[in-house]
């Protein structure tokens, strides 16, 4: 924007609501972050049960010389979490991936939906339909309207269909609008994988 209209840095900003400093400390990728996190993942996935300060102690025993904050924000940000303690017939963390969520791998691998709400100026309640793809981060739909169910549900994601394809896998929640029967078949139907976050876990959504 400074360079193309040809204003100051602190009006762009200001414009923009960001903040100035910014624009001169850049993100700065540390050389075995990859390598790091392809390291905290395979822990994960082989020690289910572990949280990050325990992966954090094997990395170390491992060689790795790095601290609970470093790992703690990878994980986070890698959407890894410990499974709630389930029986020992159902081990949750190697059955369906829910310690180590599917992660994105490419455009168009997996979308997310949710609804969001708030209220108008009135006190009336109104919804938005939200649809991102997961890899990209990009806003793909926001549907508003006072009600939504899973038929506006189904409109919605036909419309990006046609425009976009079908991603191949889709994550929601446990609402009744994701999970109705005739929303279900339609997706199988055309090859869309279903993904559900564990329950009371938002923070797995996309």
């Amino acid at each position: 924007m400074v360079e193309e209209l040809g204003v100051s840095e602190r009006r762009a900003c200001r414009v923009i609501g960001q903040h100035r400093s910014t624009q001169r400390k850049p993100k700065v990728v540390r050389e075995d972050e990859d390598h790091l996190t392809a390291a905290i993942i395979h822990l994960a996935e082989r020690f289910g049960r572990y949280g990050y300060r325990r992966i954090t102690a094997l990395l170390r025993r491992d060689g790795w010389h790095v601290n609970e904050k470093r790992v703690y924000r990878i994980w986070r940000r890698e959407g890894l979490k410990v499974p709630m303690k389930q029986p020992k017939r159902s081990r949750l963390w190697l059955n369906d991936g829910s310690c180590v969520r599917l992660r994105p791998a490419h455009k168009g691998h997996v979308w997310s939906y949710d609804f969001v709400q708030d209220r108008t100026h009135d006190g009336k309640v109104f919804r938005m339909l939200c649809v991102i793809d997961e890899y990209t981060r990009e806003c793909l739909a926001i549907r508003v309207e006072r009600r939504l169910n899973s038929r506006d549900v189904l409109g919605v994601l036909g419309e990006l269909f046609v425009r976009y394809g079908a991603p191949e896998h889709i994550r929601s929640d446990n609402g009744p609008e994701f999970i109705a029967i005739a929303l279900r078949e339609w997706l199988g139907n055309i090859g869309v994988k279903t993904l559900y976050i564990t329950p009371a876990s938002p923070w797995e959504n996309g």
